[in-house]
């Protein structure tokens, strides 16, 4: 497959998925959902989904395989319909997942489904990601970890440990992906503590770093591609929170909130217009 059709095709997939999120958001009804932060790393799991991942959806426990772990796990308006590309869930399934008896409910660990870390506490994936690698490495696996996390998850002061660590053991089968939307919960991620120069204090912990459009399908596959295997990789994906959606877009009221009917429609028309 040449990759001007690769790249159309993972572009229809992150189109799917992002009609997908906003239907998982509307089957909340009033209790709400994380659409904002799901809406801006839609890209970002097509192109790992579609592209990057080694997996094998009949063999979910391959010794093998890589393994993506959703730092930020309330991403899941993203994530869940990436793995329904993947073949591992079912839309019908993903549309109750806050339903009493869902196996999807809480951010749960469930390697036959694709879902390899149960989150929601904040922080705490990168650490686990860099066991992970190191285990890997331990083996000669060919096994690649890949981490997705927020930008205001970067507060947390353990994360920045294990940053030091994966330097210092020079880990190159594992990537961090940063979802830079510049918003969470608290407002502008520069007011409430900031984290800029990112890259150059990623590069002083010996990180290899790596800048794109988290919304640019060809960005995105390029920095991929760029990753190097004698040190940690990071790729700073500049995203807009609720991306897609233009009541939505950069508006931080969105971390979580319900979506009316009227509202419903308009995001999907929107969606549908791209």
């Amino acid at each position: 497959m040449g990759k001007n059709t690769q790249i159309k095709q993972l572009k229809e997939m992150a189109k799917r998925m992002r009609l997908e999120a906003i239907e998982m958001a509307h089957s909340t009804g009033n209790a709400g959902s994380h659409l904002g932060g799901g809406l801006s790393c839609i890209e970002i799991l097509a192109v790992l989904y579609g592209k990057v991942l080694n997996y094998d959806v009949k063999n979910p426990e391959w010794e093998d395989r890589d393994i993506f772990l959703p730092s930020k796990n309330h991403c899941v308006l993203a994530h869940f319909p990436a793995l329904v590309e993947a073949g591992y869930l079912s839309r019908e399934e993903i549309r109750e997942f806050t339903k009493d008896g869902s196996r999807l409910v809480g951010y749960p660990r469930n390697v036959e489904l694709g879902l390899e870390y149960s989150g929601g506490s904040l922080g705490m994936a990168i650490s686990v990601g860099i066991g992970l690698a190191l285990s890997a490495r331990e083996r000669n696996s060919s096994r690649e970890l890949y981490i997705l996390m927020g930008d205001g998850e970067l507060n947390e002061g353990c994360i920045w440990e294990a940053f030091m660590s994966a330097g210092h053991y020079k880990l190159g089968n594992l990537t961090a992906i940063i979802d830079r939307n510049h918003l969470s919960y608290d407002g502008d991620t520069e007011d409430v503590m900031g984290i800029e120069d990112l890259a150059a204090k990623m590069r002083a912990f010996n990180w290899n770093v790596i800048s794109c459009d988290g919304h640019e399908v060809e960005s995105l596959v390029n920095a991929f591609e760029e990753r190097r295997q004698d040190m940690p990789n990071i790729i700073i994906a500049e995203t807009v929170k609720g991306k897609g959606v233009s009541f939505i877009e950069n508006r931080r009221e969105w971390h979580h909130k319900a979506l009316t009917q009227e509202q419903y429609e308009q995001a999907k028309k929107e969606i549908e217009g791209e």
